[in-house]
């Protein structure tokens, strides 16, 4: 049920025909590509709907500009995740080269995969990345990152967590 602060309906779509050209602009400027920037546009006007009950807009722009900047980051993050993936594929030999299902699902499991390791603190990350990647045993790990193996546990149930 909305509250005394939160934004109305009519107050959205008045947000939308005021605003949704200006940050169509604004995150094309930023992505290079018009098409992106629109998809964009409308994911954060998807985003300020959905959270409607709990806003209260004093500075439109700031608030889109906010909600905007989040998704844009992510949409890099997952293009360059995407790039990466697709030129690695691309030195594979025809004969080993995933479905388009498979390729999706993989792409899929990269993106929550980085977005896990972003959410770590650097140490933990690097605790894992050296068991997880490179293989090393806790006390090689504890060794190399100068921590005791009890802190290479505590790290490693952290990010698993």
């Amino acid at each position: 049920m909305p509250n005394e602060h939160s934004i109305s309906l009519p107050a959205i779509g008045e947000l939308y025909e005021v605003n949704h050209s200006w940050l169509v602009g604004w995150l094309s400027r930023r992505l290079g590509c018009r098409h992106a920037a629109a998809d964009l546009a409308q994911d954060t006007f998807a985003r300020v709907l959905s959270a409607r009950d709990s806003l209260y807009v004093t500075e439109a722009r700031a608030l889109l500009t906010t909600i905007a900047k989040g998704l844009m980051v992510d949409h890099i993050r997952r293009s360059t995740l995407e790039t990466a993936y697709l030129d690695a594929l691309a030195l594979m030999p025809e004969a080993q080269e995933p479905s388009p299902e498979a390729r999706m699902l993989v792409l899929e499991t990269l993106i929550e995969l980085d977005r896990m390791l972003d959410g770590l603190p650097p140490k933990v990350r690097r605790v894992f990345l050296l068991s997880q990647l490179d293989g090393l045993p806790y006390a090689e790990i504890a060794a190399r990152e100068k921590i005791s193996v009890s802190s290479v546990q505590k790290y490693m149930i952290r990010s698993y967590t």
